[in-house]
């Protein structure tokens, strides 16, 4: 029963705080000056009665609480309305967009927890040596990195090596083998995977170390040792796996930064995601295509946030906040 209800209990705090963003997120790009119709760029100088008929047909010459509640009544049906610049529903639009997004954001935040666990691990058995202050001083170094400066970096860096724009390949012929294609998606994601690796990894290292140091001074540890067990045995079977609980929530919470840096390094790459989509949107006013965008990185974070606090749970029952 204490389980149940902590997970309503999140699980309610978790709805009220999906209504909130929704509704933050209809009314904020309503208040900015400008209007989608004189902002839609096949129509930058059009007549007056255009842009009329343009609002009609958008549904802007509603109240915003009319909007809204329609808004509110489409998105209960899964609708997230009709893009005004393409004239296509919104979440047919972005269903490819999300997949690139997860590719890149699943991309960076598995290379940044193997990087991070590795050197946060090593840090702690090493305490004080070299290793561990090279380590250590890397990882500040790093995760002081905006992502948006580092990708302008590498892409000025390795510009010329690797693939510096787009998610593929234009000139590579149709339907290509699978393992070219692959391949192909591959090199142009090094570099936005690199950016987001390389901000992601800094926490996850002082993080596991920090926690590691802790570990290794429990009994058991100590016990390990006396029987003369491997130090490799004693790190990875033994202290590691116990010292991993403050990566659980760490990591979710960590995806929503991941997720929106990513908004961000797809910018800078042009990496055809829910970043480059947003970005477009907002030059155009496109409200319907801003909303779906924001919605899904919204809800995504909070989401996150509520499985690993019901996983916290889980592996700890001491958490009751």
């Amino acid at each position: 029963m204490r389980s149940l209800e902590y997970a309503v209990r999140r699980g309610i705090f978790t709805v009220v705080t999906v209504f909130l963003a929704v509704t933050l997120n209809f009314f904020l790009f309503r208040a900015l000056p400008g209007s989608a119709v004189s902002n839609l760029a096949r129509v930058p100088d059009s007549s007056p009665e255009l842009q009329h008929a343009l609002t009609v047909r958008f549904g802007l010459d509603r109240s915003e609480w009319d909007q809204y509640v329609l808004y509110l009544k489409n998105l209960l049906h899964g609708d997230l309305g009709v893009s005004f610049t393409y004239q296509r529903p919104v979440s047919h639009l972005l269903l490819s967009d999300l997949q690139n997004t997860v590719l890149l954001a699943g991309a960076g935040t598995l290379g940044a927890i193997a990087l991070g666990v590795l050197s946060g691990v090593v840090a702690a058995w090493r305490r004080s040596s070299a290793l561990d202050h090279l380590n250590t001083s890397l990882a500040i170094l790093t995760y002081s990195f905006p992502a948006q400066w580092l990708g302008l970096v590498l892409l000025i860096v390795f510009a010329g090596v690797l693939p510096a724009g787009g998610m593929s390949d234009q000139f590579l012929f149709q339907s290509p083998p699978f393992w070219r294609h692959a391949a192909d998606v591959a090199a142009h994601m090094a570099l936005p995977a690199a950016t987001l690796i390389l901000t992601a990894y800094g926490g996850y290292t002082l993080v596991v170390r920090s926690s590691m140091l802790e570990t290794l001074g429990q009994d058991y540890v100590l016990t390990a040792r006396a029987k003369g067990l491997p130090d490799r045995r004693i790190v990875w079977r033994h202290a590691a796996r116990n010292a991993m609980l403050p990566m659980v929530t760490m990591v979710a919470l960590d995806l929503g930064f991941v997720v929106g840096g990513a908004v961000l390094v797809e910018v800078i790459f042009s990496w055809p995601g829910i970043g480059m989509a947003t970005y477009t949107a907002l030059s155009q006013r496109d409200y319907p295509m801003v909303q779906g965008c924001l919605l899904i990185l919204t809800v995504s974070v909070i989401l996150l946030n509520f499985l690993a606090d019901l996983l916290c749970f889980r592996l700890d029952r001491r958490v009751t906040a």
